[in-house]
C-alpha cells in the first residue's frame, strides 16, 4: 500500500469555493478510486488542502490517474485557485495504522519532520518501545517515510477530538516520560506541524 500526498497552497479566501468544486468532481473521480482523506488548514500554513489518495502500488495509481483524466471527470475545476502543488508518495511503516474512514478527529495534527541520513530506522525503533503506552492516551492516525518526494522526511498523523485534548495528552505524554521516544539523541534537521480539519466529503472526519 503507497499514500499520494497532494498539497496544494491556494489563492486566500478560495478554500471554500475549491472543495465545493473539488466535492463534485469527486462524485464521479470516486469510481475510479477513492479518497482516505480531505484536509484544510485550521492552524499552520492557511489557504492549503490536503487530499491523501492510497494505492496498491505506483502502477496502480498510474492506471487508474490516466483512467480518470481520459473519462474527462478529472482534474476537477480548480486551477485558477492553485499557487502551488507538492506531490509525495509516503510508504507506511510496518506498524502503522492504515487510513480509514469514520469519525476519528474532527482535528487532526499532522507532523512532519527531516531526519538525518541513516535515522530513520532508530526512529522507528525507538517508536516501537513507546507507542503502545502513548496510543492508550490517544491513537496514532498514521506514520509514513516519504517514498518519492522530499528525502529523509517522516510524516505522522495524530486525530484528536479538540485542541484541549491535544494539549491534555501531550502534556502527560511528556511528564510521564512516554512520548517522545528518548534516546539516540535528535535525529532531525527540522519538525513542521500543523492542525487540519476534514472536508465535509472526507471518508476521515
Amino acid at each position: 500500500m503507497i499514500y499520494e500526498f497532494r498539497t496544494y497552497d491556494l489563492q486566500p479566501g478560495s478554500v471554500p469555493e475549491v472543495m465545493k468544486r473539488f466535492e463534485e468532481a469527486y462524485e464521479k473521480r470516486k469510481e475510479f478510486s477513492e479518497l482516505a482523506a480531505f484536509f484544510y488548514t485550521e492552524i499552520g500554513p492557511l489557504n492549503q488542502i490536503i487530499h491523501i489518495w492510497p494505492y496498491e502500488d505506483v502502477n496502480q495509481r498510474q492506471e487508474i490517474r490516466a483512467e480518470a483524466v481520459k473519462s474527462g471527470v478529472w482534474p476537477p475545476n480548480i486551477a485558477e485557485f492553485i499557487q502551488h502543488q507538492h506531490v509525495e508518495i509516503m510508504m507506511p511503516w510496518s506498524f502503522s495504522p492504515e487510513l480509514t474512514p469514520g469519525n476519528h478527529g474532527p482535528f487532526y495534527e499532522m507532523r512532519s519532520y527531516i531526519c538525518k541520513p541513516g535515522s530513520i530506522p532508530a526512529t522507528q525503533e525507538r517508536w516501537q518501545t513507546k507507542l503502545e503506552e502513548r496510543t492508550k492516551m490517544s491513537p496514532l492516525g498514521a506514520v509514513f517515510s516519504v517514498d518519492i518526494g522530499t528525502a529523509l522526511k517522516i510524516v505522522h498523523l495524530w486525530p484528536y477530538q479538540d485542541l484541549k485534548q491535544r494539549s491534555d495528552v501531550r502534556g502527560e505524554a511528556a511528564e510521564k516520560g512516554i512520548w517522545p521516544p528518548k534516546g539516540g539523541g535528535p535525529g532531525f534537521f527540522s519538525q513542521e506541524n500543523k492542525i487540519l480539519l476534514p472536508a465535509s466529503f472526507s471518508p476521515m472526519q
